[in-house]
């Protein structure tokens, strides 16, 4: 096989295997655990019968597809790479913060979130999908952490649980909770973000 060709075969592989872990999260969110099948994945994947036990041959190997696929997406959404150094001030920080929630919060991402929760509380029942669960948000986590830290907290590790927590707790209310119908504005959360860093730094 020429180069060219190999190049083409990885992508096409992992085009597919995107398409696959897409599908799968999508219907995570519509239909829960129980109707994540491999024959599932196919069908809204629009894929030959079997194509998604080639790419993933147990049901475990179909949740660690979808929570790498989550975390990728969620990455692309929340791009914790991406937040302003704290030297810029915390109002651009809370500007940053609050544009990636409202992201989240809106449009066909509410999804998304769903699905999060389906993986979230497999995760709990099932400790070798912890382990990529916990992998996965590793890479929101860190961030936040050399974000407080050079922002001049005196508890990084604590004031980032503290901050996780509240995003977390604000994103399930506005999706799931009793604030589903009303999600808030990039400017009121914009507000909040800012009240919960001056309270964490100031305090």
């Amino acid at each position: 096989m020429s180069v060219r060709n190999e190049r083409a075969a990885r992508t096409d592989r992992t085009h597919r295997t995107e398409l696959i872990a897409d599908a799968a999260l999508a219907l995570l969110a519509e239909r829960g655990l129980r109707g994540l099948t491999h024959r599932a994945v196919d069908e809204a994947a629009g894929l030959p019968q079997g194509s998604t036990s080639n790419h993933a041959r147990t049901r475990l190997a179909l949740l660690e597809a979808a929570v790498r696929r989550q975390a990728e997406r969620e990455a692309e959404l929340l791009n914790p790479a991406g937040m302003p150094h704290p030297s810029a001030g915390r109002e651009q920080v809370a500007a940053a913060l609050a544009l990636a929630l409202h992201r989240y919060l809106t449009g066909d991402h509410r999804q998304l979130l769903v699905s999060r929760y389906e993986l979230a509380m497999e995760a709990t029942r099932r400790p070798e999908l912890r382990a990529y669960y916990d992998a996965a948000g590793a890479q929101f986590r860190e961030p936040l952490v050399a974000l407080l830290r050079a922002a001049g907290s005196t508890a990084p590790e604590r004031h980032t649980l503290s901050l996780v927590a509240w995003c977390d707790g604000l994103m399930f209310s506005c999706v799931a909770g009793s604030f589903h119908a009303a999600t808030p504005t990039e400017e009121e959360l914009r507000s909040s973000v800012g009240e919960l860093l001056r309270g964490m730094l100031d305090g």
